[in-house]
C-alpha cells in the first residue's frame, strides 16, 4: 500500500440513475460509507450529499433539487467508483439501489440527503418466492439456488462442498433466506458443521467457519498506544488508529449456559417413539480448527451444562422414507457449538483504509504488552493472535478513509503448532 492509507480518496463515479436521467454526485457527497458482515448475504452502503438545488429539471422544468426532480423515491440505480492506494471499489456494472432517500437537514438554499443503499438481490430476493423441492448435497442446492433463482454467474459465487444431504420444500420464502437456513445444517466434508453465507466484493461466498479459520492472516496490525504525528507516513498504514474496544471477552458462565463445552442432546424418533441420547464434549470430540490456543475449560468439565431436545425428520419429504432428513445428530450439537465458541472474544478496531480486506478474511493483531519495566515491541501474548473479520466498514469522507472492522476470536492467544 502506498503512502498516506489514511488520507483521502478519489470519487471517480458516483451517479444515480432514474428512467434514463443521471444526476451525478461526486462533488456533493460529503461521506461514503461500504458495509460487508458475515451475518449479511448482501453488501450495503449509504452516502450523504449535499445539494444547492438548481441542477435538475423537474417535470415541468423547472430547476430543483436532485431528490426532488428526479425525484428520488426507492430503487433508483447508483453507480460507484471510488479510487483509494489500496484498490478500487467499484459497483458499476451491477450498482446499488436506493433504499430511502430521508431528508437530514434542510435550509432555504440547501438541503443534506442520505441514501441508504442496498445490493439488487436483496430486492429480488423479496420479489421471487421460492415453491421448489429441493434434494442432495446441500452444496450443490445452493449452488443451484444462486445460479438458477438469483441468475449470478459461476464466477460470482464461492461454494464451498459439503458432505451432507438434505430435501426441503421453499415454502415461499427467497432464495437468500433459504440459504441463510442451510448454513447452519451444514458439514464439511472433513471437518466441523456450520458455515457462514455472505457477499464481498468480489462475489458472494458459502463457507464453512473451519475453512474460514484455517486461513493465513490476509494482514498484520500493530498497536502500541501511539502513531506517528505524520499521517501520510506509510508505517502508519498497517496500525491500528484508536484503542481497540472489546465487546465481549470469554463470558465463562453464559457459555456454560449455552452448552458450548459439553451439551446432551435427546432424539425423539417419531417412527419408533424412541429416544436416543448423545452428549457432546470439546474434551471428547474436540475441534478441527481455532484462531488460537485450546479452548479455555477444556478438561475442566465433568458433566454436561445444557439439554437439547430434537425430533428426528422422518417421511415429511419421503413418506417411503424410514432414516432421518440430514439426521441432526451428525450437524445439530457441534454447529451451535461451533458459532458460540468463535464469539468467546469480539471486539472492534479502526485502521487505515485497506480495500483489500473482505468480511470473512483472517487478520492477526499484534499488541503491545502492559508492564511497569515495559520494553517496546513486546507482544501481549494473550490478546495478540489471528482474529476473523466479522463485520466491515470502509469510510470515505472529504480528508480521511477509514476500515472498521469487528472482529472475533474463539480461544486467546497464538494459533496451535498442529493446526
Amino acid at each position: 500500500m502506498s503512502r498516506g492509507a489514511s488520507l483521502s480518496s478519489t470519487y471517480e463515479l458516483i451517479t444515480i440513475i432514474k428512467d434514463g436521467k443521471q444526476a451525478p454526485l461526486e462533488g456533493k457527497t460529503i461521506n461514503f460509507n461500504y458495509y460487508e458482515s458475515l451475518y449479511s448475504p448482501v453488501v450495503t452502503a449509504n452516502l450523504t450529499y449535499v445539494d444547492a438545488g438548481g441542477s435538475t429539471p423537474d417535470k415541468k422544468d423547472k430547476l430543483t433539487s436532485i431528490k426532488d426532480g428526479l425525484p428520488i423515491t426507492g430503487l433508483e440505480d447508483v453507480k460507484v467508483k471510488i479510487a483509494h492506494p489500496s484498490g478500487t471499489l467499484d459497483f458499476t456494472r451491477v450498482p446499488f439501489k436506493v433504499n430511502n432517500a430521508p431528508v437530514l437537514s434542510r435550509e432555504s438554499n440547501r438541503q443534506a440527503v442520505m441514501l441508504n443503499l442496498v445490493s439488487p438481490l436483496e430486492i429480488k430476493n423479496s420479489e421471487i418466492p421460492l415453491f421448489d423441492k429441493f434434494s442432495g448435497k446441500i452444496s450443490d442446492t445452493v449452488t443451484k439456488i444462486l445460479l438458477e433463482k438469483l441468475g449470478l454467474s459461476q464466477d460470482k459465487i464461492d461454494v464451498e462442498s459439503t458432505k451432507n444431504d438434505y430435501a426441503f420444500v421453499g415454502k415461499g420464502k427467497g432464495a437468500l433466506t433459504l440459504v441463510l437456513d442451510l448454513m447452519r445444517r451444514s458439514v464439511k466434508t472433513k471437518g466441523d458443521a456450520g458455515y457462514f453465507f455472505f457477499q464481498t466484493q468480489e462475489k458472494f461466498n458459502f463457507k464453512s467457519i473451519d475453512t474460514l479459520l484455517e486461513q493465513e492472516p490476509k494482514q498484520t496490525y500493530t498497536y502500541s498506544g501511539a502513531l506517528r504525528a505524520n499521517p501520510e507516513n506509510a508505517d502508519n498504514d498497517f496500525k491500528i488508529l484508536m484503542e481497540p474496544t472489546v465487546i465481549k471477552d470469554q463470558d465463562i458462565t453464559k457459555a456454560l449456559k449455552n452448552g458450548t463445552y459439553v451439551n446432551r442432546n435427546i432424539f425423539f424418533d417419531p417412527r419408533t417413539f424412541e429416544y436416543t441420547e448423545f452428549t457432546f464434549s470439546i474434551d471428547k470430540d474436540g475441534v478441527k480448527k481455532t484462531l488460537g490456543g485450546e479452548p479455555p475449560l477444556k478438561g475442566k468439565l465433568k458433566g454436561f451444562t445444557k439439554t437439547n431436545h430434537h425430533i428426528l425428520d422422518i417421511g415429511s419429504f419421503d413418506v417411503q422414507r424410514i432414516t432421518p432428513n440430514n439426521d441432526p445428530r451428525e450437524w445439530q450439537a457441534t454447529s451451535t457449538m461451533r458459532y458460540n465458541l468463535l464469539h468467546s472474544q469480539v471486539m472492534n478496531i479502526m485502521v487505515p483504509c485497506n480495500l483489500k480486506l473482505n468480511a470473512g478474511d483472517v487478520i492477526k493483531l499484534s499488541i503491545e504488552t502492559i508492564s511497569e519495566e515495559k520494553e517496546q515491541g513486546i507482544e501481549d501474548e494473550l490478546q495478540s493472535g489471528n482474529y476473523l473479520i466479522l463485520h466491515l466498514c470502509h469510510h470515505f469522507d472529504s480528508k480521511r478513509s477509514f476500515t472498521s472492522m469487528t472482529l472475533a476470536r474463539d480461544t486467546y492467544g497464538k494459533r496451535r503448532k498442529n493446526q
